[in-house]
């Protein structure tokens, strides 16, 4: 009788112990920065599914205008995840020793999928001042930051018509400001991400000229950086945190159907990215297109080679550091070979 007190006290202690490290356990924080793009969507589908939670994560959204301008605090241990367009700025601050790594898709403009535009302002297209991108000659165009990849998407469109990258007058504006430069017509056409461009077309102050997936398909448009400080000194929890984002772009690969997010997955995703986002209409977040995003969480480099040697030729980038330098897939391969074949919903 005693031998059964003594197990069942035990049993009790080892119980109460259990409660006591249950209760002091904190999940790991983990800053992430966002551009305010529809391409955020994985990181607030992880949040909202769940996703972050079952991996112990605790996610904490830092808003910037524009990912060049997260590569001094991720480099600081400041921001431990990035979210945008890879920048020539990015190969600069490594080529100074700041320890930074491309290790995921974001968003890329496949064809079918263009998330983003070409836009216009709408009084040039009812006088007839612009047509085509060939009359953009001399006018103001707005790209979220002077050395991102949507300069080189710029130039690529630009290209397209005829013209030079000099042969427009840059304007550097995050996508919010974008919509308000529209309105009191301070550019006269941009680069723009959904949903600004959803909002903007909304707004009726500009138009379409074209999406940027007929010019440039398949552009490498947004990447997932970690900083040196959460990869190799919190490599546990960047390998849990890609786990999650991984089940995330799997998730909102599911809501996608016809260029737009109305596949099995759709309502739910319309209504994660009205909660989380700037626009918070649904219908407007049903009209927009859709970006689209590797399944498993692969880039496309031979984009990103593309955008680096637009850099190099303008100039913007000062050393030898080379894309395959930068791109560490190895965290996010981890998480796909973890989770297994994607399989996509029907």
């Amino acid at each position: 009788m005693r031998s059964w007190i003594r197990i069942f006290y035990s049993l009790a202690l080892a119980g109460g112990l259990m409660t006591n490290s249950a209760q002091s356990y904190a999940a790991d924080s983990v800053s992430i920065g966002l551009t305010n793009a529809s391409s955020d969507i994985a990181l607030f589908i992880a949040d909202a599914k769940g996703f972050f939670k079952e991996e112990d994560i605790t996610p904490n959204f830092v808003a910037f205008d524009s990912a060049a301008k997260m590569i001094a605090p991720l480099g600081a241990g400041q921001l431990d995840v990035g979210g945008g367009a890879a920048s020539s700025g990015l190969y600069n601050a490594i080529e100074r020793g700041v320890g930074l790594k491309i290790v995921a898709d974001k968003a890329r403009n496949a064809p079918g999928f263009g998330f983003q535009s070409f836009l216009v302002r709408k009084a040039l297209v009812d006088d007839g001042s612009v047509k085509t991108i060939a009359d953009l000659k001399g006018r103001k165009v707005a790209t979220v930051a002077q050395a991102s990849s949507d300069a080189s998407v710029l130039n690529e469109g630009l290209k397209s018509a005829g013209l030079g990258y000099g042969d427009v007058d840059k304007v550097y504006l995050g996508f919010p400001q974008q919509f308000v430069a529209y309105q009191n017509g301070a550019i006269d056409a941009s680069i723009t991400t959904e949903p600004t461009v959803s909002a903007i077309l909304a707004a009726g102050t500009a138009v379409q000229l074209t999406s940027n997936d007929t010019f440039y398909p398949n552009a490498q448009t947004a990447v997932i950086l970690y900083g040196q400080a959460f990869a190799e000194g919190k490599p546990d929890v960047a390998k849990r945190f890609m786990k999650a984002y991984v089940q995330a772009i799997r998730y909102y690969n599911d809501a996608l159907a016809n260029g737009k997010i109305a596949g099995k997955n759709g309502e739910d995703v319309v209504a994660i990215m009205a909660k989380y986002s700037t626009v918070k209409d649904p219908a407007v977040i049903r009209k927009m297109t859709a970006h689209a995003v590797d399944p498993n969480g692969s880039v496309n480099v031979d984009s990103l080679k593309k955008d680096w040697t637009f850099f190099k030729e303008q100039k913007q980038i000062n050393g030898n550091v080379q894309v395959d330098q930068v791109v560490d897939l190895s965290f996010v391969n981890e998480a796909a070979s973890e989770l297994g074949p994607y399989k996509a919903a029907h």
